[in-house]
């Protein structure tokens, strides 16, 4: 590894900052995915510092493997994803399990939800590997923006309901805080957006704004008791994931095949971060990185991070789009900072003060952050289907989004966990599950359509 020497500030991927700002950049990388996955783990039922233990692990695990299989850091932080909530609170449903918020849920049903992870793992590696003997454009045919985006679209509004339960029903009369939070977390996000590192953290400006109000109007809905129990130092609470049990095929499938989600948002992460990485090399003379070849090994990356997240009993993850956000800002594209971030998340997960505090934020202030939060998701798929112009005149096309949206949203909302009412015992005993069922049926749909037509 080498430090930058240039007159042109900033780090490529492979500079390694003095030993004070690799620390000091580690930990804006850690306060930057800090809020959202951690939110994540607190939604679903899982343990927040077997969260950040994982994030911490698969981040530093992907950085080694990418310097010792292409000479080079690929620089990204992997933390929770968002597109997989969906999955995660149906499955706990059908296992007869409300998750609550803050509250973790019981080991036997993260252990069926960690066998889903897994499966989501293994999914990205395949792809990673096909796509390097391939190409990505066989894989576009398969995964063409329509699909990815209706996809995306249902995920995160087939998660409204979920949203508005947090900010009116789970804890009644305190709606006027959390659209307190939403206004102020959307403010912030608008109003300080290209203000600096301050403009990056609006959900986290949201959440503290809506725990100082719940403070000082509803000072009983917060409680510290739990917080000076809480040992200093605790060990991260390690589960393994279960592959036996009636629901273990369900959880397998729709929660591994929202990757369908996650790989083109992981393939946009890589391809942006290339663009600003090459960018960063030609204004200091020096040789550009080229990372976009690298598509199929990030993917496997990917997958191997999943794979431990499964394997540890932490949530499915993605690479941040917020980080990525960091690094463009301040030009530190340092591979060695972020794996500076994964040993600081690793050693917060022994800190067991920290996972008692944040059970503490209030379910409706998560509310008013979820309200934002799950609706940008849908309006990213949207906005996939926009940056690849995808033509809505087309009538396959057309139909294929709207089968997606319909049985994917209509099912997630109408039916009790969001299953279709197709039972097959022993393989699906609830029913389908309704957004991995859509998503499928609109790859089918496609594929099926798209080959016959010639033949027409």
């Amino acid at each position: 590894m080498t430090t930058a020497t240039t007159s042109v500030p900033g780090y490529l991927p492979n500079d390694r900052p003095d030993i004070g700002k690799l620390i000091l950049l580690g930990l804006q990388h850690v306060v930057t995915m800090f809020p959202a996955t951690i939110l994540v783990a607190l939604l679903c039922g899982f343990h927040p510092s077997t969260v950040l233990f994982g994030a911490g692990i698969s981040t530093i695990v992907a950085l080694v493997l990418s310097r010792q299989n292409i000479g080079k850091f690929i620089p990204l932080f992997y933390g929770s994803s968002f597109s997989y909530i969906a999955s995660y609170l149906g499955i706990a449903q059908a296992m007869g399990h409300t998750v609550k918020f803050g509250v973790p849920a019981p080991d036997e049903v993260i252990t069926v939800l960690q066998a889903g992870i897994v499966g989501t793992g293994l999914l990205n590696i395949a792809v990673g590997f096909l796509i390097k003997a391939v190409g990505k454009a066989a894989l576009d045919k398969v995964l063409p923006p329509v699909v990815t985006g209706s996809v995306a679209c249902v995920i995160g509004i087939g998660l409204s309901k979920a949203a508005l339960d947090m900010s009116f029903i789970v804890v009644p009369g305190y709606w006027g805080i959390a659209f307190a939070t939403l206004l102020v977390t959307v403010g912030c996000s608008y109003l300080l957006q290209g203000k600096g590192f301050i403009g990056m953290l609006p959900i986290l400006l949201g959440a503290v704004f809506g725990y100082v109000l719940t403070l000082t109007v509803a000072p009983g809905q917060i409680s510290f008791a739990g917080v000076a129990a809480a040992p200093v130092i605790a060990a991260p609470h390690l589960t393994f994931p279960s592959f036996s049990g009636p629901l273990v095929v369900t959880a397998i499938f729709s929660i591994s095949i929202m990757a369908i989600a996650t790989i083109p948002e992981s393939t946009a992460h890589l391809y942006q971060i290339s663009l600003y990485v090459d960018r960063l090399a030609e204004e200091q003379g020096r040789e550009k990185y080229k990372l976009d070849q690298y598509i199929g090994y990030n993917l496997i990356y990917d997958g191997v991070g999943d794979t431990i997240h499964g394997l540890l009993g932490a949530t499915a993850g993605t690479n941040y789009g917020e980080n990525n956000s960091l690094m463009a800002i301040t030009r530190n594209y340092s591979g060695p900072a972020i794996m500076a971030a994964g040993v600081i998340c690793i050693l917060l997960a022994f800190v067991g003060k920290l996972s008692a505090f944040v059970g503490t934020i209030p379910v409706f202030v998560s509310g008013g952050l979820a309200l934002y939060l799950f609706g940008v998701i849908g309006m990213q798929g949207i906005a996939l289907m926009q940056e690849n112009k995808v033509d809505m005149f087309d009538p396959l096309t057309l139909a294929v989004g709207a089968t997606i949206m319909v049985v994917g949203i209509g099912g997630n909302i109408g039916f009790e966990g969001g299953f279709l009412p197709v039972k097959i015992p022993g393989v699906f005993p609830n029913g389908l599950p309704a957004i991995a069922t859509a998503a499928v049926l609109g790859i089918v749909m496609n594929m099926v359509f798209r080959a016959i037509r010639p033949k027409l």
